[in-house]
């Protein structure tokens, strides 16, 4: 009598779990059965500073990080969930003063603005801008130094942005 009770109860556990709206991945991330789709906008760089190639690079970025961490689709446009956006800021400023007029450290800062809609649940929806920085010694140059810090900043971001989507972070 004690193994119907568990098989019926593990049966039971199955049916409950399977009817659950929300779907996770191996990541963890929350995604609506209904969402196949995911697309991903240009990501314009609204800013005066930096490499021309940061939007190409945080929107393949971006890209990347929704593809290889959910089982949806990657589309061009109208994805059943999307992201559009544009870098707001890139700046570097100096942080670690060590006498008059000379920094020992600097800080690159790069904001992100994004808009992502849920197609099946407006609940979701949101607008924000993400920031994050890396500081480097005053003794490198920017120029040396930028591929290496907005690669780990944008690692940072699309962390950021696919946990405040997926994850409600």
């Amino acid at each position: 009598m004690k193994i119907i009770a568990k098989i019926f109860f593990l049966i039971a556990a199955i049916v409950v779990l399977n009817s659950c709206k929300a779907r996770y991945s191996l990541s963890g991330a929350s995604i609506p059965e209904e969402a196949k789709t995911v697309s991903v906008g240009f990501f314009t760089n609204n800013t005066t500073l930096g490499a021309p190639s940061l939007s190409q690079r945080f929107t393949e970025k971006l890209r990347d990080m929704v593809s290889s961490q959910t089982r949806l689709g990657l589309v061009s446009r109208n994805g059943d969930l999307q992201f559009e956006g544009y870098i707001a800021d890139y700046n570097v400023a100096p942080i670690a003063i060590q006498s008059t007029d000379l920094a020992s450290k600097n800080r690159l800062t790069i904001s992100v603005s994004v808009k992502y809609t849920n197609k099946f649940d407006a609940a979701k929806n949101f607008e924000q801008t993400f920031t994050r920085f890396t500081d480097y010694s005053s003794t490198e140059s920017i120029s040396a130094k930028e591929p290496e810090l907005v690669t780990e900043i944008y690692r940072q971001l699309t962390e950021d942005i696919f946990n405040r989507a997926f994850n409600n972070w």
